[in-house]
């Protein structure tokens, strides 16, 4: 079971200027994801970061984008933002999609220069996804840009 969230991810944001990040998110699940979305934008717009779109139909095919964007797009943006949910259902479609993206998550921060951010819901309900777009769990979609420019900042350090 989740906690009440990180209370201590929104402490000491980072600012970061002339940073651009690119929010991938899904079209399964649209009424969930526009508020994960929305708390990306809301937090972003709040620092002065600018960021685009880019949406795919589910969440099997996030790793695909984020790299056709990042190996062809002429601007490299500082990070890119992962927006989907999964939920269970009645077969193991739900394990099998779970796995898939957070593998392809995990490479792609292995293997790009910058951050992804895995902002992808995988719960066993809609009520569970209700919790964590602005319910009891916060939202996860803020806490997604927030840890965006955290690693922002610190990938900028190392270089």
């Amino acid at each position: 079971m989740a906690t009440k969230g990180n209370t201590d991810l929104h402490k000491g944001i980072p600012t970061i200027k002339d940073a651009f990040v690119v929010i991938v998110k899904t079209e399964w699940n649209a009424a969930i994801i526009n508020k994960l979305e929305a708390g990306s934008k809301k937090i972003l717009k709040a620092s002065g970061v600018s960021f685009k779109t880019l949406t795919v139909p589910g969440a099997f095919e996030i790793p695909f984008a984020v790299k056709n964007h990042y190996t062809y797009c002429k601007t490299v943006p500082d990070a890119y933002i992962t927006l989907g949910t999964i939920i269970r259902g009645d077969t193991p479609h739900f394990d099998y999609v779970c796995k898939a993206v957070t593998d392809g998550v995990l490479q792609l921060n292995l293997s790009l220069d910058v951050p992804v951010i895995f902002g992808v819901l995988t719960v066993e309900n809609e009520q569970q996804a209700k919790e964590r777009i602005g319910g009891v769990h916060g939202n996860k979609g803020e806490e997604s840009a927030i840890t965006a420019l955290k690693m922002i900042a610190l990938n900028r350090k190392l270089k």
